[in-house]
């Protein structure tokens, strides 16, 4: 009985233990608007070639990529697979201007097998975007870009 006993508690510890560290980790998309500018004029659609700022981070807040510190935003076709599909899905609708915090499950990323060094297999992803240009039209609001500001650690 005893050794039960030490079994239950052990095993009831390892799920805590595993539940506690994957709790940052999500399991469906989660977009915050952190930023969205006082006119809309053009918003971002399937098909649209955008232009993103971004800093990739894992949820303990590692940085594993950042358009700001090559200088330069990434530009793709939105909604035709060139990028994850977390992104694919969580740019949709966004204005020029707009600055958006995504939460990405590992399958709306790069999945079980990860993107070795930097992101492990079955990581949660977290990104602050700015949409810089849709289709070559720029932002003409003044505000600061996400790469002069800190979103902090808020919950979506």
């Amino acid at each position: 009985m005893g050794t039960a006993t030490i079994c239950f508690a052990f095993f009831a510890v390892l799920i805590l233990f595993v539940s506690a560290k994957n709790s940052r980790d999500v399991t469906d998309l989660q977009i915050g608007v952190k930023y969205k500018p006082e006119t809309c004029t053009i918003q971002a659609h399937k098909g649209d070639r955008v232009k993103v700022h971004y800093r990739g981070t894992l949820t303990d807040g590692s940085v594993f990529d950042s358009s700001y510190e090559r200088g330069d935003p990434i530009e793709f076709e939105l909604g035709s697979g060139q990028v994850i599909k977390g992104w694919d899905q969580g740019l949709l609708g966004m204005c020029v201007g707009e600055k958006r915090k995504l939460k990405i499950p590992a399958k709306l990323g790069y999945g079980a097998q990860g993107s070795p060094p930097k992101i492990p297999g079955g990581a949660t992803l977290v990104f602050d975007t700015e949409l810089v240009a849709i289709n070559g039209t720029p932002s003409t609001d003044n505000q600061k870009t996400v790469g002069d500001e800190e979103y902090g650690d808020d919950d979506l």
